[in-house]
Order: structure tokens, then sequence, then C-alpha cells
């Protein structure tokens, strides 16, 4: 899954895997605590990858009714830990936003 990216780029959008997945549901309470409202559903749907010191993901989550949220998480290399961090949460957006990586 992750020799598609070129070191420091961003991969294009893809369906969840079920590592991401997994992720997400890791950090499903914090991203909840940065949204104003009830995460009824938490589906994560699509996600892009970034590979630095660790790795990057930015991933689409189905919130409820028309609402998805775009996450940042960051994941430390498995020799750190592999801790993850939520980095930043853009919310609301819409189901056909395209997942683009917040601007530095």
């Amino acid at each position: 899954m992750m020799s598609e990216s070129k070191l420091g780029g961003w991969s294009d959008e893809a369906p969840v895997t079920l590592e991401v997945l997994k992720i997400c549901l890791q950090v499903r309470e914090i991203i909840q605590g940065k949204i104003p409202v009830n995460c009824g559903d938490f589906i994560p749907l699509t996600f892009r990858y970034q590979i630095v010191a660790g790795t990057n993901y930015l991933v689409k989550v189905f919130i409820a009714g028309d609402e998805c949220a775009h996450v940042m998480i960051f994941q430390d290399l498995p020799g750190k830990g592999g801790k993850l961090t939520v980095q930043d949460v853009q919310f609301p957006k819409n189901f056909d936003d395209p997942l683009m990586p917040p601007k530095k």
C-alpha cells in the first residue's frame, strides 16, 4: 500500500483500508471532541497519506446527516512507538469535497 507515494508527496485519494480504519477508531474520541455535533455515524470513507518521519493520514470521515470531516492524523515511526496524533479536523465538509492537505 505505502509504496505508491513518493517520499514527502501525497498519495492519491483511495478507499479506506483496514489499517486506516483501525487508526481512525483508535483516535475517534479525540476527533469527536473537536467536532461541535454528535458523531452519530463516524464512518471513515477515503484517505490519502504522506510518508515523512512517520506517516500523515488525511481521512474523510462521514459524521452524520450529509456532513463529513477531513481529519489529519500523524503516526510516528514504529521504532518511536507508532504514537497517533490528531493534528487537524476540518468540519463541516461535504461528501463530495476533495481531500486536500491543509496549507502550511
